[in-house]
């Protein structure tokens, strides 16, 4: 693996690892312990799946070729939209930024999903069935409270390499680890997914980021011109990203709210959950 690959494969599956122990915790006994609440950024989501990737087809209806795209502005780039929130600091409340970095993550899932049925080719089934047995290894250490974070980082290592292997991208490996650190609500004197939570923050928010920011930045605008951002898969793209993400997660939103399916983020308004929706769209 080279470097930028390093960073992307391996140093995003700990940040995927980091910011699913977050969720997991809000799930349990924090913002998302509402089941309104929780449902909000999975309807969301759906939403800024569903809006862009019709955006993209309209625009490439005509073009059998490029319409094989429709799946590119799906995806949200979790790191930079909550790398802008967080330079809001305490003006965004908790529940937004739980909010986002929820919906971010279910986005992220839906295009690895999407990515593994329609675009990979080479799926390695005998790889898949080792990470779902590496999987199913992880959930048992968690059905016996395993405290322990050893057992749980040697099985999700051989998990991260049987994902790699396998042909979908390696970062799934990070969330489903994250999904089977155990955090009993009754035991309050330790939880070993507070405890690991506490550990590694520093590193995500002070080098896993950074880097990443880093290592992706070089874009090359060599040979760009206006008017090659009016063909079709630019412009499907585009629009679909800056349009279609935050149309559609703010009706998506809107709409489950007021038919109270789902439930307002604490301490917010529609202004913020619309802001919310543009940043999706980085």
């Amino acid at each position: 693996l080279s470097i930028i690959h390093w960073i992307n494969d391996a140093l995003m599956a700990i940040f995927f690892f980091f910011v699913t122990l977050e969720i997991k915790r809000e799930f349990l006994q924090g913002e998302l312990s509402n089941t309104k609440q929780a449902l909000l950024p999975i309807i969301a989501a759906v939403g800024g799946m569903l809006v862009p990737a019709l955006i993209y087809i309209f625009i490439n209806i005509e073009n059998p070729e490029t319409l094989n795209g429709w799946a590119i502005p799906s995806a949200t780039d979790i790191a930079f939209s909550l790398g802008v929130l967080s330079l809001l600091g305490s003006r965004v409340p908790l529940s937004l930024k739980v909010f986002l970095t929820a919906l971010a993550i279910i986005d992220d899932l839906g295009a690895i999903i999407i990515i593994a049925l329609f675009y990979s080719g080479d799926l390695y089934i005998k790889y898949l069935l080792l990470m779902l047995f590496a999987f199913v290894v992880l959930l048992i250490l968690n059905k016996f409270n395993i405290k322990k974070f050893i057992p749980y980082l040697i099985v999700g290592l051989l998990m991260w390499d049987f994902t790699h292997q396998s042909g979908i991208h390696a970062t799934i490996s990070g969330v489903l680890l994250a999904i089977t650190i155990p955090h009993r609500k009754k035991n309050k004197d330790f939880s070993l997914l507070i405890k690991i939570e506490h550990s590694i923050s520093p590193y995500v928010a002070f080098g896993i980021m950074p880097l990443f920011a880093f290592a992706n930045a070089g874009v090359s605008l060599e040979g760009l011109s206006l008017s090659s951002l009016f063909k079709q898969v630019p412009l499907g793209i585009l629009l679909g990203l800056f349009i279609g993400k935050q149309l559609g997660v703010f009706l998506f939103s809107y709409v489950s709210i007021k038919l109270k399916l789902a439930q307002m983020p604490n301490n917010s308004n529609w202004y913020n959950l619309y802001g919310v929706g543009i940043l999706t769209g980085i």
